[in-house]
């Protein structure tokens, strides 16, 4: 595939997907005979496993540390699960928080709908 295909079913510009391999996040990608990028299968696994971590709020440090580790093989699995743990560990703080952030506005929306929030004495709305 070319760049503006991979660009297309990925939802990601060409720019950012050559920022990506310029800055070891993908391999190198293969070229055709005119100098293109041809991205393989494997290239465009790589690009959604990449896509799929950003969307989840993996910083492009960590993902280029785990793709670093990952290439260098089995002597890093260790490393990798450690990393993995860690970021699913963040990640689930951040589900948390954004629960508690999402009961709070529905709490508050309910108490819009039932006309709770009135003047008070001061002339103030309720927070």
């Amino acid at each position: 595939m070319n760049i503006a295909e991979v660009s297309k079913k990925f939802g990601l510009t060409a720019d950012t997907l050559r920022y990506y391999e310029r800055i070891g996040l993908l391999p190198a990608i293969a070229r055709n005979k005119s100098g293109n990028r041809d991205y393989s299968s494997i290239d465009c696994e790589r690009i959604e496993f990449i896509k799929c971590m950003r969307e989840a709020g993996l910083s492009i440090e960590v993902l280029t540390r785990y793709m670093h580790l990952f290439l260098e093989g089995d002597s890093t699995l260790k490393e990798r699960e450690e990393l993995l743990i860690a970021e699913r560990d963040r990640l689930e703080n951040r589900l948390q928080h954004m629960q508690e952030t999402l009961s709070r506005l529905n709490h508050k929306i309910e108490l819009y709908e039932q006309g709770a929030f009135r003047s008070n004495n001061m002339g103030c709305e309720c927070i």
